[in-house]
Parts: C-alpha cells; structure tokens; sequence
C-alpha cells in the first residue's frame, strides 16, 4: 500500500476514534476501576424514587445505553488495533491468512482486520 493511501486512511481512522469516544462518552464513561474499560450510565432523569414508572424508565434506559456502548467499544478496540497495525507495520493485512486486504475492503472499512475471504 503506498503512503499516501495509508496516510488518508490513518486520518479517517483518527477521525472514527474521535467520533466514537464521543457516543461513548454520551452513553457511559470510562470504568473508574479499569480505565480501559467503560462501563455504561442511564440517560439523566429527575428520578423520584418511589415512582416505579421513573425507577423503570431508568433501567431501560441503563439497559439500552449497555447495548450502545459494548457496540462502540468493539468499534473503538478495532479502530485502535488498526492505528496500532500501522505502527508495526502489519496493516492491510489479514490476521487469518495473512495476505493483503484489498484496498476497496479498507477503503469503506479502515478497521479491517480480515480479508473479504474471513471476513465471516
């Protein structure tokens, strides 16, 4: 792959990272515990505790925001196995078989750790 390839797709990797820590941050935040990991967090209600349909609305809230955020960390970790593949060098290439991922497959997904063949 020629550099000025691999340069536009590090700036549209860079741009993702950037976008997708930003849904992170709207769902969860970053597990105090594990910084690594994030963890997620209802949407701000004005919650009165003994009104059961505000405590329900809370948990499904809390529910869907968990189901949002482990999407957005895959997305995130697969975003930043590929930025790091660029530093070692083994971008572009697939992790099952190790042949060159074809430029198109990167091009719509620059994350792309698999070829088109192993990408199932």
């Amino acid at each position: 792959m020629d550099t000025t390839t691999q340069k536009k797709l590090q700036q549209a990797l860079e741009a993702e990272l950037k976008k997708v820590e930003g849904e992170l941050r709207s769902v969860g935040r970053v597990n105090p515990t594990n910084p690594k990991d994030w963890e997620a967090m209802p949407d701000k209600m004005d919650i009165i505790t003994a009104d059961p349909n505000e405590v329900a609305d809370s948990i499904e809230s809390y529910e869907e925001n968990t189901g949002i955020l482990k999407q957005l960390e895959i997305r995130l970790n697969e975003i930043k196995a590929a930025l790091e593949g660029m530093k070692t060098g083994i971008y572009g290439t697939c992790s099952v078989c190790g042949k060159p991922i074809d430029p198109k497959r990167l091009e719509a997904n620059p994350a792309a750790a698999t070829c088109i063949e192993h990408a199932r």
